[in-house]
């Protein structure tokens, strides 16, 4: 016989390769298509667009559905074309848009445009506390939506990626802002954001030391500023000293220090962020009317309902009141003064969330296996999830793990 182990298929016929085996059926888990609507804003001098080209290319060609209103993108410089080289849908017809089964807003819809809308649909958009009443939760509820305050997902790490990416844009634009806000132009002090020779430092005070916090502050260093950090969590000053890598001057949130520290102060962040419902009010009214007379507040905080007693909403449109000599600048969507940049970011952050809604069996298991989404759940298909808007408006809530444990 010649020798079998240079043959291939030798141990093929050896090996019980004809034995009974037992028979494996796989069983296909059912995917979703969906289909996505992108609406163009409307409200707040909106200039950000909730999916970019690129991303829409992506969700195309996992056979999902985006359908955008015509003009939605063009104040972040993409066009209709280039929406519709991306496999979008674009339509005049808002009515349209608003039907799909995901409807994607940068601001929370407005009474009409809730009229709009479909039945059990899924809205994904801030909540942005300031701007809704108990009417628009009524209407969201009769019209049995699944509602997403995207400021409010978690990330694996317990970080908030949409609040994080738009605190980055927020804490670098608040320095800008204010430092135009400073000069003679806009009726400020007059003075510039940092140091020349001879001339003491501009003097801002920082309330918070998240994400927002840090990216003020090393911005206002960067110019030359003296900055005051105030946070009652000491491990995020310690955390921000550390990113800036140098000593700063930095405190709880105590009051008579904070209002001493406020009379000399030229600029003020507002800066302190909730993880479940309105930003605390850390600036009384009478710390305001003893500052100086053209000094700046920049609230960013507005969204939660700001920290500073103040503050009111403004727009892009008309971003600045005066109070007591103080130029107050509260405008929620300060990254959509950078609408490109800012839509890009909102843009990277939605995707994998649409991704993997698509590939859940269904709305509820996507949610339940999703810990991050399910904390910006704040109504599930007409009931009210959120405790703190339960006890805002008066209207009864139910713990969304006992709604879900009932749906899967």
């Amino acid at each position: 016989m010649g020798d079998t182990t240079k043959n291939p298929f030798s141990s093929f016929f050896t090996k019980e390769q004809y034995a009974t085996q037992t028979d494996m059926l796989e069983i296909a888990q059912r995917s979703q298509k969906l289909l996505i609507g992108i609406p163009k804003e409307t409200t707040m001098v909106e200039n950000r667009v909730a999916l970019v080209p690129n991303n829409v290319r992506v969700l195309v060609g996992l056979g999902h559905r985006v359908i955008i209103e015509s003009g939605a993108g063009e104040k972040s410089r993409f066009s209709d074309h280039h929406y519709s080289e991306a496999g979008a849908e674009v339509t005049p017809d808002k009515k349209k848009v608003f039907e799909s089964n995901v409807l994607i807003k940068i601001q929370p819809p407005t009474l009409a445009e809730i009229d709009l809308m479909g039945y059990n649909q899924m809205l994904i958009s801030p909540l942005s506390i300031p701007l809704i009443n108990e009417e628009y939760i009524k209407k969201l509820q009769a019209k049995k939506v699944t509602a997403t305050a995207m400021e409010y997902m978690q990330a694996a790490d317990g970080s908030f990626p949409v609040v994080r990416i738009m605190s980055e844009i927020a804490g670098l634009i608040s320095i800008q802002t204010a430092a135009e806000l400073l000069t003679n132009d806009n009726e400020g002090r007059g003075v510039i954001m940092g140091s020349i020779s001879g001339v003491p430092p501009t003097k801002v005070v920082v309330l918070g030391a998240g994400v927002t916090g840090e990216y003020a502050t090393k911005t206002a260093l960067s110019m030359g500023a003296s900055v005051r950090v105030f946070d009652n969590d000491i491990y995020k000053l310690m955390d921000l000293q550390n990113k800036v890598g140098r000593q700063l001057h930095t405190s709880t949130i105590n009051p008579v220090y904070l209002g001493y520290q406020l009379l000399s102060a030229d600029v003020v962040v507002g800066a302190l962020h909730s993880e479940t419902g309105r930003a605390p009010v850390v600036v009384t009214e009478e710390m305001v009317s003893k500052m100086k007379k053209g000094a700046v507040i920049i609230d960013i905080s507005i969204d939660q309902g700001g920290c500073i007693e103040t503050s009111q909403v403004t727009t892009h449109k008309n971003p600045t009141f005066t109070k007591h000599g103080v130029i107050h600048y509260c405008v929620p969507n300060i990254a959509s003064k950078v609408s490109r940049t800012a839509s890009i970011a909102f843009s990277n952050i939605l995707v994998p969330l649409l991704v993997r809604m698509g590939n859940s069996v269904s709305l509820a298991q996507m949610i339940y296996n999703n810990e991050g989404v399910r904390n910006g759940i704040y109504m599930y298909k007409g009931k009210l999830t959120n405790e703190y808007l339960s006890k805002r408006f008066g209207i009864h809530w139910t713990d969304l793990n006992l709604i879900l444990t009932s749906d899967l």
